[in-house]
């Protein structure tokens, strides 16, 4: 949890803006146990259509690679060219059980690479780094713990690499009942993760929605005994956690969850999706191509919305530059 002052201050013309990331990662079956042999990389090339279809709406997306698309020749060819030419941004992802080096076992616990020795989460994510680098040519300066698994000295690895944000938070959320980390009191406003201010934090949003959201957060926590609890009190437009992605989320429930963020007054908004899901039958939300144009159809709206209430688009590089650090 990050200190009362630890709040990140922008310029005064900054406005609110918004960030679509991906976790760009290999194809596994999500109801299997995990595995570091049984995956694929397959629907990489599908990352040049969403490319393509982001430039449109003037967005730079952040696609946020783990060890197996980084070894992908096809990811350089997918999204190469827009890296290179600042149409869109790369960082790290940390997937600990397809990342080498392979020193522990394949577990629940395990697949949050903050579980793991220090000195094993800081080799596998130098040569996921560094592997990143030789394929697209920059350094990344942004990281997402995969499965959003930060552990008490990842920063000091993001430090020590030269990544300037950090975005593994999703506030809200609590994975604590398998090994992960408990987020669900921390902020949603990005903030200092370090006294220095060298790396910032740019939490995944996820707002509460309804006439019971000022008790979301004391409300959840007590339903995940009855987890049908909180379908009912979403049906019932009671209480409804939206986190921004189009994954499980409809654009109805989206377009609720952003006004909230902005009424809030939130400086950047922050969507994710796996990349997996840009073709059919590789993650339980994309099944059919009717799904898949569903899902292109969910970022038109949103989109044209965030537009509309003039939330701009930004990337990396220009966080970088409008955080304050007075």
């Amino acid at each position: 949890m990050p200190d009362a002052g630890a709040r990140a201050v922008f310029h005064e013309d900054f406005g609110q803006r918004f960030m679509v990331t991906v976790d760009t990662e290999e194809e596994f079956d999500w109801d299997a146990p995990l595995d570091r042999h049984k995956h694929s990389v397959v629907t990489v090339p599908a990352l040049r259509k969403f490319q393509q279809f982001c430039e449109g709406f003037g967005v730079v997306p952040t696609y946020l690679i783990d060890y197996p698309v980084a070894c992908s020749p096809t990811t350089a060819e997918a999204i190469g060219e827009a890296v290179s030419q600042g149409r869109a941004d790369v960082g790290v992802q940390l997937h600990p059980w397809v990342s080498p080096p392979f020193q522990e076992e394949v577990t629940e616990f395990n697949s949050y690479a903050g579980n793991l020795p220090f000195e094993l989460e800081r080799a596998k994510f130098h040569a996921l780094r560094d592997r990143i680098e030789q394929a697209f040519g920059v350094s990344p300066r942004i990281y997402r713990a995969g499965r959003y698994g930060l552990g008490p000295r990842t920063g000091e690895i993001l430090r020590e690499c030269g990544i300037a944000i950090d975005t593994s938070v999703r506030a809200l959320f609590d994975y604590s009942g398998t090994g992960g980390p408990n987020y669900r009191d921390h902020p949603l406003y990005p903030y200092w993760v370090d006294q220095e201010r060298s790396l910032l934090e740019l939490p995944l949003t996820t707002v509460f929605w309804g006439p019971l959201r000022q008790l979301g957060s004391v409300i959840y926590p007590h339903m995940w005994r009855a987890p049908s609890m909180r379908g009912v009190l979403a049906r019932a437009g009671l209480l409804e956690r939206i986190p921004l992605t189009p994954e499980g989320i409809s654009a109805e429930e989206a377009l609720r969850g952003v006004d909230i963020a902005i009424d809030e007054g939130l400086p950047v908004l922050m969507f994710s999706f796996h990349s997996p899901s840009l073709a059919p039958g590789h993650t339980p939300y994309i099944r059919t191509d009717e799904d898949l144009d569903s899902l292109y159809d969910w970022w038109r709206t949103l989109f044209g919305h965030l537009d509309r209430r003039g939330v701009k688009p930004v990337g990396v590089a220009d966080i970088m530059s409008s955080v304050t650090l007075a």
